[in-house]
């Protein structure tokens, strides 16, 4: 008899997960959804063998269309589903407020749901990022109190979290080490008996405060990392020199690896994780006087390059002799990141918001986004360009590096391009009288 699974939440960490689990022999998996305008959808397109994820996920689609016609994978909306389950994985967003305070409203709904259902001996595995201490302090007395059973002892529970990306969600979880931190012993040895059935690379065991703060320490290192390369690109820019040929040599010194300047930062967790370790630190941590100042500093950095780009996209105007104001400017890319459908947290949007607020009239255009109540998207190029005053490149789609000079210079009303992302060659475009700002480079 096989053992059920259930993952809740279908979305870019649920989704592939529940997928991969429902490969293994021995396990039929069910997905929970929210019946949701928004996300509804997604439980006809799954339950029909088709993958919901857009933009280029190597066998996703295929593993997805195999499972499904396999009847090992379906998806409904009731989370009674929970009953009965040898596991149960939630995968549900855990967003930050402007206050950078962690909004728990979907952990906290989706746990006292499974509480209710809840039977001995399965094993609850929190697999959203949260701050250090949420699963232990929140989580754990609301499944307990729902259930009125014992974690660690009537049921387990633990903390794993995915290293996912965009583009290569399957092998990341497949390929990339696994952590796993119960509240007791047993409770982690079941964790890493269930991912051991899907991950090849070491899985390490700790407790779950450990895990948890692991997770927010590794992605506010790379938050890190970009913001010093996009500080360091604005620096060169105002030294008249090119930022990725610095790079180029910086790095050939061992041991040194600078990071890519651009646009902005995006995704789920990079904007947020910093801020989720901050909010655990400081409930549930020891107090200290101490300012943190290099990771808030370079969330500041980061979140500063959207402006930046509207800074270029408006000097570049002027030097066409056109305001902001009344311009029509194409916006390349509304996902975060290159050959995605993912927008959670783009650097577009910031973008368009200040672009909008000076007076400019917008259209975005993404070859992999379906579709965006927040702005004016087409999915053809042509028509984004057309009668355009200025072109920002905000992501690197592959479609955008095959951009013509002639044929840009004959769609637009103004020739001026503002690159976010180091895809076009300067002297190629300005040898067509096309006016380009290319970011971490001179803008004289």
């Amino acid at each position: 008899m096989s053992s059920k699974i259930v993952v809740v939440g279908m979305g870019y960490v649920g989704i592939p997960c529940a997928a991969l689990f429902a490969r293994v022999d021995d396990f039929h998996v069910v997905g929970v959804q929210r019946k949701s305008q928004r996300s509804g959808w997604k439980i006809d397109c799954i339950n029909q063998g088709n993958c919901p994820i857009g933009g280029v996920e190597p066998g996703l689609s295929e593993l997805i269309a195999e499972v499904v016609g396999r009847k090992k994978f379906h998806v409904t909306d009731d989370i009674s589903t929970c009953r009965d389950a040898a596991a149960i994985l939630i995968d549900v967003q855990t967003p930050t407020d402007s206050s950078n305070v962690p909004q728990y409203e979907s952990l906290e709904s989706v746990s006292a749901s499974i509480g209710k259902y809840l039977s001995r001996e399965t094993l609850v595995v929190v697999e959203s990022t949260v701050a250090p201490g949420t699963t232990q302090n929140l989580v754990k007395p609301i499944l307990e109190q729902e259930s009125g059973l014992k974690a660690g002892v009537d049921f387990y529970l633990a903390f794993s979290f995915e290293r996912v990306r965009p583009g290569r969600l399957l092998r990341n979880i497949i390929s990339l080490p696994r952590i796993v931190g119960g509240i007791n012993e047993k409770s982690s040895r079941k964790a890493f008996d269930l991912y051991s059935r899907i991950v090849k690379d070491k899985i390490y065991v700790t407790d779950c405060l450990t895990a948890e703060t692991t997770k927010c320490v590794e992605n506010a290192y790379r938050d890190v990392n970009i913001a010093y390369a996009n500080e360091m690109a604005l620096l060169c820019e105002r030294l008249g020199v090119d930022a990725y040929e610095v790079r180029t040599l910086t790095n050939t010194l061992p041991n040194v690896d600078v990071h890519e300047p651009g646009a902005g930062v995006g995704g789920h967790c990079l904007p947020k994780d910093t801020w989720l370790l901050l909010y655990g630190v400081e409930k549930y941590g020891k107090p200290e006087n101490r300012k943190v100042q290099i990771m808030t500093g370079a969330r500041e950095m980061n979140n500063y390059m959207p402006q930046h780009m509207a800074n270029l996209v408006r000097q570049a105007l002027s030097e066409a002799g056109r305001k902001v104001k009344g311009a029509r400017i194409a916006i390349l890319g509304l996902s975060f990141l290159e050959n995605t459908d993912d927008t959670r947290n783009t650097p577009a949007l910031p973008l368009i918001n200040i672009l909008e607020k000076w007076g400019a009239d917008i259209v975005v255009h993404d070859p992999h986004v379906r579709n965006s109540t927040d702005v004016n998207l087409t999915r053809d190029l042509k028509t984004a360009i057309q009668g355009s005053d200025a072109l920002a490149l905000v992501t690197k789609h592959e479609i955008y590096s095959e951009l013509d000079p002639d044929e840009i210079r004959s769609f637009m009303r103004t020739p001026v391009i503002i690159d976010g992302r180091n895809v076009y060659d300067r002297a190629s475009f300005q040898a067509k009288d096309i006016i380009i700002k290319s970011l971490g480079k001179s803008i004289d």
